[in-house]
């Protein structure tokens, strides 16, 4: 646990960061268990729905033709928001984006907010500026509002708190508000953040939200959730401040009937989310009376302008890539130092880092294709993965100091021995030359290799090599046609 915000500037490489994790044994079983429930429930609603693979191609549809269009879609959604009574801006950058909202913040005569949960505010760590500021941001969701009493960190895009068992939130619940005799069932739980939370909503005259979708032609903005504080902070305030990433936009109200079937199955197993609201603008005697719409770019230009890496802002954020990844169930989500952590963190965290930090995420992977079977919107994560690890090795070797990688020696190597047959066989030769003073028989003669030099090591670290065998089948082959067989 730790106050410290995920960064990925700062944080550890994935490696070290895992390794740590590996050994929290009750944060693994904590993970295993939560996602293990996520995915059944899952399994069930989208095994009902005859269609669901016409509904993902559908929603790929979707998300690719507004990044294709994405500058006029932006441009529609600011015309009519405008219209209807928001107020538009636009921020450049994580630092542009803070500037606007603490200063629209002040301008509403509030030193403090009521905060939907949103993975924007989270990437940008919008919390510390408003602190900074002399502004306190209560978090109204309740796995936001663990991690905030906790002074601990998000794990998962859609289930923050995720890594914490009933035990520990009561723990938490105690020691912050205050409740000495509290029980630690699902109901004591939900009632003291219940109690604790209704002040601030009643009190407390500015709201910042995140938004799960901005819809173009209405110039509206949507967000589903499952508790109702969503609700209560985009009603009750004066002041409503939503910020949201450029890739968040939909070109049609329409489209919302594909996404919103879509969303709610892969991130909770629910059929629909509990709650489901959408505000255009502002209306004299209902809701807020002054609504700001903060549109933040923070790299995501960039990611579009990569042809292969584009497809990653068609995320619409279920975490259902994370349920299922093998890496992600051992490690849990703090070891990938960023807020989107899993298969998605992966692929957007170091483009979103412009691929100066991060860049140990692309390796985060098995390859083993999970994340692209579950994704609603056809994401090919995998095929990212390998797009970005190739960017990490460019980088890497360019220049003099390229000369002077082991390791992408080594690939050249190798790429140079699988161009030629003579050189293969040759390679093959010289193999089984090498391995025999380190190769061991066991009681059925069959040889093992137990340690390899150098960089090799890392093979025999965990397992053991079974020695190359004495003819390859293209000799046997060769061999049983000279023979007439």
């Amino acid at each position: 646990m730790s106050g410290v915000a995920l960064d990925p500037k700062t944080s550890p490489v994935f490696p070290m960061a895992a390794k740590a994790a590996l050994g929290d044994t009750q944060m693994r079983k904590n993970v295993r268990h939560a996602t293990n429930v996520i995915q059944t429930k899952r399994g069930r609603v989208v095994g009902e729905m005859p269609d669901w693979q016409q509904l993902r191609e559908a929603g790929k549809q979707i998300r690719q033709h507004t990044m294709e269009h994405l500058d006029f879609y932006l441009e529609q959604f600011e015309e009519n928001c405008t219209r209807v009574g928001g107020v538009v801006h636009w921020a450049r950058d994580a630092e542009e984006a803070k500037r606007i909202v603490t200063g629209l913040v002040k301008a509403s005569g509030s030193d403090e907010v009521i905060k939907i949960k949103s993975m924007t505010t989270e990437e940008i760590h919008l919390n510390d500026a408003l602190e900074a500021a002399g502004i306190h941001a209560y978090e109204t969701d309740l796995a936001e509002l663990i991690i905030q009493l906790g002074q601990d960190q998000p794990s998962h895009i859609v289930v923050p708190a995720l890594h914490k068992n009933r035990q520990q939130i009561r723990e938490i619940f105690q020691r912050k508000m205050n409740l000495p005799e509290l029980g630690e069932s699902p109901q004591d739980l939900a009632d003291a953040a219940r109690m604790f939370l209704r002040e601030k909503f009643l009190r407390v005259k500015t709201g910042v939200s995140g938004a799960n979708f901005l819809i173009a032609e209405t110039g509206g903005v949507c967000i589903v959730e499952s508790e109702g504080n969503g609700r209560m902070c985009l009603t009750l305030p004066e002041t409503l401040i939503t910020i949201a990433g450029i890739d968040k936009v939909l070109p049609r109200f329409q489209d919302l009937e594909v996404v919103l079937q879509l969303l709610p199955r892969s991130a909770t197993g629910e059929r629909m989310n509990p709650y489901n609201s959408i505000w255009t603008g502002v209306k004299e005697g209902d809701g807020p009376r002054a609504f700001h719409v903060v549109l933040m770019d923070n790299a995501r230009t960039e990611i579009l302008a990569d042809k292969e890496g584009r497809q990653t802002l068609n995320c619409i954020r279920c975490g259902a890539c994370q349920n299922v990844c093998p890496v992600y169930r051992q490690t849990g989500g703090q070891a990938y130092g960023s807020v989107y952590a899993g298969p998605i963190g992966a692929i957007l965290t170091p483009q979103l880092q412009e691929m100066h930090h991060a860049q140990s995420l692309p390796y985060a992977s098995s390859l083993c294709g999970a994340c692209y079977e579950v994704c609603p919107v056809k994401i090919n994560i995998p095929e990212v993965l390998i797009h970005l690890r190739n960017k990490v090795v460019k980088q890497n070797t360019a220049g003099i100091v390229g000369l002077f990688d082991v390791e992408a020696g080594a690939m050249k190597a190798m790429a140079m021995i699988f161009k030629s047959e003579r050189r293969f066989r040759a390679a093959q030769r010289l193999g089984r030359m090498a391995e025999t003073p380190l190769v061991r028989k066991d009681g059925r003669g069959v040889g093992w290799i137990g340690w390899l030099p150098g960089m090799l090591g890392g093979w025999t670290q965990v397992r053991d090599l079974q020695e190359m065998p004495k003819e390859t089948f293209r000799d046997w082959w060769e061999k049983r046609r000279t023979n007439g067989n």
